[in-house]
């Protein structure tokens, strides 16, 4: 009975693929006389059957609305509130060329270098993303400033870049396919992951000569985060932060039976009525012959069909001036490859293990399709989402993300209410703005920046109250908190041969994220927020038979020098977690390093002193020591 039900429903779908292709027929055919005809009848209908009330208070939000919802792009949207961008295109290793866009100056600040390399200003970098068949537009065609979020980190004093995925209106376009043919649009979610996400990230961090930046995803956009940092280690060094709003990963499904059964069908009865190319290419031309405020009822009553939201806390003129910059092309196989999600409830990479027409539920126990490895996700991870969105588990989200997850829900937001809702300044940006704070600029996983390795080569004789000009305030802060960190790895790596019980878990955000804004966008908790460590040593459980008493913490200087001396004596990035004076007392191969690095830098007394297993402060003379004890 329940496979019957679902044919029927298939069969039901399919009609409606049908009217998809005839409309797509139409559009093809229409000329503009017809199309002119078209929408001003629907103009008139629609303003015959509303109020006078109606009528006038249209009038007084139609000059904004009507200019945002007019606007040609990307640069026009933010021109509107007077900011000046910049447009830019990055090369795939595949060959497609994608566009950027970049908001980097506040109003009055245009003529400023900005992340241009010696005598510009430095600001940290923040990269937003957009969800599926959107682009960079959906993110500044807000009715108010203060509702825009990235006008709102602009003027925070973030550099805010904005990516593109292939395919949409600001990437069509490759070096060896033509968006004419069907080889252009033979890619899925994995294309993201593997190509656009970290090409792009590569290309933003090489502009800005930065060494990372802060992911802000939406709906898909968040996706493509989750996919690309789980497959690319490395990346997780260049990426500080990831704030994943209205977070899509695994959905458990439409609400509509007719569409979800068209979802679990196979994919070549989805190629078959949808195509091989871009999807949905009709809806342009259902934009062009209708009326505004009928097309925003029409957009409204699918969401309605499809997702059952209600669209309730975007008010009706944000509507009419987002809803014309909703839609941007993607590929069919895209679509297809979140169909497969769905139906196989995993998070994995496309299915080309095509099954026959119409097996629904047809399964191979010989053969698993490659799940996107979310759990080796190192980057701090911050999640909102809606209560009431119906693409959002969290439960099952979180079983796949690592334990430094941090969610935050805001009950009666539904997917769109992230871009557009009303109070989303309120509710939201706290969250995200708290996070950047906390996080962005900071490399996590990264050795220090250049001008202080070249610092501490050549002025390793200096005292800390003299140190060379090359070095900012702002740095030797970073090097303080980085090598606070570290040590404090370090700490915890030692004292856990000891004593395990000693060492305890603590969430990177779990001190500033507990206490988020109310319903009414105020915090719950007056109190300053606390930047926590990752780790922390509980002393009071230490073991009794240490044999040696931990010194006082070491100044930022010395910190850092040992950080420097570790890197040239073992050339290794990934073991500088080790303060050198641990790992000369407690690895005994590495003592002949020791050695030699001592007679390098330091002389042979100070040699002596790395035998014996203490170390030394660069601030002091080649022949003056300062005694530093260690475990």
């Amino acid at each position: 009975m329940s496979s019957r039900r679902e044919y029927i429903a298939l069969f039901g779908s399919l009609i409606l693929i049908f009217l998809e292709a005839l409309a797509r027929i139409i559009t093809l055919g229409l000329p503009q006389p017809i199309i002119r005809f078209c929408y001003n009848r629907s103009k008139n209908a629609f303003n015959f059957l509303s109020s006078s009330q109606g009528k006038g208070s249209r009038s007084r939000k139609n000059s904004v609305s009507a200019s945002i919802a007019n606007a040609s792009d990307f640069v026009d949207l933010c021109t509107l509130y007077g900011y000046y961008a910049e447009e830019h295109v990055v090369q795939t290793g595949d060959g497609y060329l994608l566009g950027l866009h970049r908001l980097g100056w506040r109003k009055g600040e245009e003529g400023t270098r900005v992340n241009a390399g010696l005598e510009s200003v430095k600001k940290k970098v923040v990269y937003l993303h957009h969800g599926l068949m959107m682009n960079s537009e959906v993110w500044v065609c807000l009715t108010e400033k203060g509702r825009c979020l990235p006008f709102m980190l602009v003027e925070k004093g973030y550099d805010v870049w904005f990516g593109n995925n292939r395919g949409n209106k600001y990437s069509k376009k490759s070096t060896n396919r033509s968006p004419a043919s069907s080889d252009f649009w033979d890619f899925s979610m994995d294309q993201f992951a593997f190509h656009d996400i970290p090409d792009s990230i590569d290309y933003i961090l090489e502009t800005t000569y930065q060494t990372s930046l802060s992911y802000i995803g939406f709906s898909q956009g968040t996706a493509q985060a989750f996919a690309t940092l789980s497959i690319h280690p490395t990346l997780n060094d260049k990426v500080d932060l990831f704030v994943a709003l209205a977070p899509a990963m695994s959905p458990a499904g439409l609400t509509n039976n007719v569409v979800d059964s068209l979802v679990k069908a196979s994919p070549q009865v989805l190629f078959l009525a949808f195509g091989r190319r871009s999807m949905l290419g009709s809806t342009t031309m259902w934009q062009s012959i209708l009326y505004p405020p009928i097309f925003v009822q029409v957009i409204d009553r699918s969401l309605k069909f499809l997702f059952n939201w209600s669209s309730k806390n975007i008010s009706a003129h944000q509507k009419l001036a987002a809803y014309p910059h909703l839609f941007s092309y993607t590929s069919t196989k895209s679509v297809v490859h979140w169909f497969q999600i769905i139906r196989n409830k995993s998070f994995q990479m496309y299915d080309d293990d095509v099954q026959a027409p119409l097996g629904l539920g047809a399964t191979d126990r010989y053969y698993k399709v490659a799940k996107f490895p979310t759990r080796n996700i190192k980057t701090p991870i911050l999640l909102v989402y809606g209560g009431s969105d119906s693409l959002v588990d969290i439960e099952v989200m979180l079983k796949e993300l690592p334990r430094h997850t941090v969610a935050k829900e805001i009950p009666h937001f539904e997917h769109l209410d992230f871009l557009w809702g009303q109070e989303v300044e309120k509710l939201v940006f706290p969250y995200v703005f708290e996070a950047l704070e906390i996080y962005a600029g900071r490399d996590h996983l990264r050795s220090f920046p250049r001008s202080v390795r070249q610092a501490l080569k050549d002025g390793a004789e200096s005292s800390s109250d003299d140190l060379p000009s090359s070095i900012t305030t702002g740095e030797i802060s970073d090097v303080a908190q980085i090598s606070n960190e570290r040590l404090c790895k370090a700490e915890v790596t030692a004292s856990t041969k000891r004593s395990p019980e000693s060492v305890k878990t603590v969430s990177p955000t779990a001190q500033s994220f507990t206490n988020g804004p109310n319903s009414q966008g105020e915090s719950t908790d007056k109190s300053t927020p606390v930047k926590p460590r990752f780790l922390e040593l509980d002393s009071s459980s230490a073991s009794s038979d240490t044999k040696h008493k931990r010194s006082e913490p070491l100044k930022t200087w010395d910190r850092a020098a040992e950080q420097y001396l570790w890197t040239v004596t073992v050339g290794l990035n990934e073991l500088m977690l080790f303060s050198t004076a641990d790992a000369f007392s407690q690895i005994d191969f590495l003592k002949p390093l020791a050695i030699l690095s001592g007679y390098l830098f330091y002389g042979s007394e100070a040699c002596h002193r790395g035998i014996q297993g203490t170390h030394w402060s660069p601030k002091d003379s080649m022949t003056s020591y300062r005694m530093v004890e260690v475990y």
